[in-house]
């Protein structure tokens, strides 16, 4: 279903299943994932879940986020802070967006959607690979590993550590 065209009303009043995103007048499938996908995204939303108040955020799996006036996104795991406007379409730029790496995911689609978000004023922008068990923080010039090993928003406690995410995704593969 990638590349049908509808407008931005159609798009917003039609349910898909699974939900697809809106690019420029063009519906396109996201490319969803295996296990090892479903329970790192599962995995996620879990850390950030359980202390969420601790660190004023709301994590949210598969979250339209309109960040264009013709784009939308899905990304696997947005995560708003406390205080952020609650909407049936996030409009206002999240705190983090998270992206899992899917098997069909190609570098530069992926790098479309980390430009999405940059453009759109998100400030945190992390991408996570099961499949090498590698994380990366992304800006405009590139994807960048953090040398500590964990995925931080500085002046907050927020902290992802890597090797205790990837561990649970170990012991359930």
């Amino acid at each position: 279903m990638s590349g049908i065209l509808v407008s931005v009303q159609e798009y917003l009043a039609t349910s898909y299943r699974p939900d697809r995103e809106f690019l420029d007048g063009a519906l396109h499938e996201r490319n969803l994932g295996e296990f090892e996908h479903s329970f790192l995204q599962s995995a996620v939303i879990a850390w950030f879940w359980i202390r969420r108040k601790e660190w004023n955020v709301l994590p949210l799996v598969a979250q339209r986020v309109q960040v264009a006036p013709t784009r939308f996104r899905v990304p696997d795991v947005t995560v708003l802070r406390s205080d952020q406007p609650l909407e049936p379409i996030i409009t206002t730029p999240p705190l983090i967006l998270i992206e899992i790496l899917s098997k069909d995911d190609s570098l530069r689609s992926m790098r479309q959607r980390v430009d999405d978000y940059l453009n759109f004023g998100v400030q945190h922008v992390w991408l996570l690979d099961p499949a090498t068990r590698r994380a990366y923080v992304c800006n405009p010039t590139g994807f960048q590993e953090p040398e500590s090993g964990v995925l931080t928003v500085l002046g907050t406690p927020i902290g992802l550590v890597l090797s205790e995410l990837f561990k649970q995704v170990e012991r359930a593969s």
